[in-house]
């Protein structure tokens, strides 16, 4: 998939959204996500689903806990975009550098805060480099995905060594693109797959639930998720990717065949052990994408963009 848009032109910077507030929606994305029911495998309301270590309650606090690092990466980013052209070099890298920093205190402080789960390490990664991006001078959705992937294509020289993660070794041993991937091609499943989803399904007077669900189910039916791949294999990544295109072929989760078909898709993720942490990442980042309040439309006449807030 294609993503477009560009930066503004040398010395125009679209006035940016405070800090706090880009903090504040980046967690409240993570809480509309993490409360968001019924959820294939994922934990919600109902339960751990596909989980033993990880409930609500701990996803919430979880989401609490990185509001600072949220403000301090979008303070960072303002600071390295204030009067410049976003990412000249060496700016760029060594933002990279400083975001790199801070995730890695965020993420000891959410595993301080959870006892050692992972609950968002990877909604971490991606809200991280979206949130820098916004914090910029971001114009668009569209915008805000390129800036953070030539974020996430710069190397972080200051990075310890260290064991890799579950979800790159998937990503290494199935040769698919993985978190780092996803960002570094402008996060293609957020900006063609889940906005444009939640932008019909709410166009068509979907409750906000349903229109969610639906977001989260198109990125399902399609991203080579890597938390899937690492409990099932591909033949786990079959059964989800399947399981979640019926679902919208019956109709999404506003009809009763589609609520039937989710149940069933729900029954074998919990059966499988299955749970496509890396679709609801992407579906939080959609969620975050779709509250900034980017610029009116006309500053951006032009401009495919998806938008779609009440």
């Amino acid at each position: 998939m294609t993503v477009t848009g560009g930066a503004p032109a040398t010395g125009e910077r679209t006035r940016s959204p405070s800090a706090a507030l880009l903090a504040d929606l980046a967690v409240r994305a993570l809480r509309q996500e993490a409360c968001l029911s019924p959820k294939p495998g994922l934990a919600d309301g109902r339960g751990r689903g596909a989980h033993d270590d990880m409930g609500l309650p701990l996803l919430l606090a979880s989401a609490r806990t990185l509001r600072p690092t949220f403000r301090a990466v979008a303070e960072a980013a303002e600071r390295a975009a204030a009067g410049a052209r976003f990412l000249p070099e060496p700016a760029g890298a060594g933002l990279r550098e400083e975001l790199g920093r801070l995730g890695r205190a965020g993420e000891a402080a959410m595993l301080r805060a959870t006892r050692g789960v992972n609950t968002h390490r990877g909604a971490l990664w991606t809200l991280g480099l979206l949130v820098a991006a916004t914090a910029a001078g971001a114009a668009d959705e569209r915008e805000a995905a390129v800036r953070a992937a030539r974020l996430a294509a710069l190397p972080d020289r200051r990075l310890p060594a260290g064991p890799p993660s579950h979800g790159e070794l998937a990503r290494r041993r199935y040769g698919v693109p993985g978190a780092r991937g996803e960002a570094e091609a402008a996060f293609p499943h957020v900006v063609e797959v889940a906005l444009p989803r939640l932008c019909r399904a709410r166009a068509a007077g979907a409750p906000a639930e349903v229109a969610r669900l639906d977001a989260l189910l198109a990125v399902m039916s399609l991203l080579d998720d890597t938390c899937v791949l690492h409990r099932g294999g591909p033949e786990g990544l079959r059964v989800v990717r399947a399981g979640a295109g019926r679902v919208l072929a019956e109709g999404g989760a506003g009809t009763a065949r589609g609520r039937a078909a989710l149940a069933e898709l729900d029954g074998r993720c919990a059966a499988r052990r299955l749970s496509p942490g890396g679709s609801a990442d992407l579906l939080a980042a959609a969620l975050f994408l779709d509250m900034v309040p980017w610029p009116e439309p006309g500053a951006r006449a032009g401009r495919k963009v998806f938008t779609c807030r009440r």
